[in-house]
């Protein structure tokens, strides 16, 4: 068991983002699904008030897209499983034989932290997850009021349902 100071990331585990609190206090739960159509609702909060609304965390919609030699779509189906599998917050991903594109909700305290997270997530679920030796070739990460006026406009990215890896 690795222990670390409360309220920190464990090394190399990006994917949980971690709301600091008091101690002995309880941990902030942060709803990014409504009914399973992987929309945010901000309302999941102790208090009733929106995740970053008191300038703490915040949500931010991330779209990662990674290509490189073209690889068994079997294989690169089983490899993004295993990622959803092992890292439930994703939200969609999408595969071809070359290229692969995940998008799911990350809490983080601004833009930077929630792009260094995206920027972490391929490399380090590498080999756990057996993904292609693909590179980050894009990444896009956005504010979820600016997702939710995106999507009001009739502009993506589009909520992603179904939830799931899907071929594009």
């Amino acid at each position: 068991m690795r222990r670390g100071r409360p309220g920190a990331s464990p090394r190399g585990g990006g994917s949980v983002s971690r709301i600091p609190r008091a101690a002995g206090e309880e941990p902030v739960l942060t709803s990014v699904g409504a009914h399973g159509t992987g929309e945010d609702t901000g309302t999941d909060r102790p208090d009733g008030a929106a995740a970053g609304a008191s300038g703490g965390s915040r949500l931010w919609h991330v779209t990662l897209s990674v290509s490189g030699a073209e690889a068994p779509l079997g294989e690169v189906r089983r490899a993004l499983e295993q990622l959803a599998h092992d890292h439930p917050f994703l939200l969609t991903s999408r595969y071809a034989n070359d290229h692969a594109e995940i998008r799911y909700w990350e809490e983080a305290r601004d833009l930077h932290d929630a792009a260094a997270v995206a920027l972490r997530l391929w490399g380090e679920h590498r080999s756990t997850a057996r993904l292609p030796p693909w590179e980050i070739v894009g990444l896009e990460v956005i504010d979820r009021e600016t997702y939710h006026q995106r999507v009001a406009e009739g502009c993506g990215p589009l909520p992603a349902a179904p939830v799931g890896v899907h071929p594009f």
